[in-house]
């Protein structure tokens, strides 16, 4: 199992697929198929059969996307970076931003 990065509420932009230079936020993360929910981003048309609690239709509804094809959106530099872990002088872990160095 790879070690995640991302976490929810964290800002992120898409690598590549049909929504490719959009950025969104993480809503759900799926760690045990790889996957995280943004939000607007990746949505399908579903259709909804009718039920007790809600009306039938066509939905649009956000679907998954592998944590291969996000990367964490920096607002500084405006792109995609890596990110990586350090321990800070608490001794905490942090996460940081590979290139600048910077804490999240």
């Amino acid at each position: 199992m790879n070690n995640i990065k991302l976490k929810k509420g964290d800002e992120v932009i898409v690598l590549t697929g049909k929504d490719k230079g959009k950025i969104g936020k993480i809503v759900l993360v799926k760690k045990q198929v790889n996957k995280a929910v943004v939000a607007g981003i990746n949505k399908v048309k579903k259709h909804q059969k009718p039920d007790n609690n809600q009306a039938g239709g066509i939905i649009e509804k956000e679907m998954p996307i592998n944590f291969s094809n996000l990367a964490y959106y920096d607002s500084i530099s405006k792109k995609g970076v890596k990110l990586g872990y350090k321990f800070n002088e608490k001794k905490e872990k942090v996460r940081i931003i590979r290139n600048s160095g910077k804490e999240i």
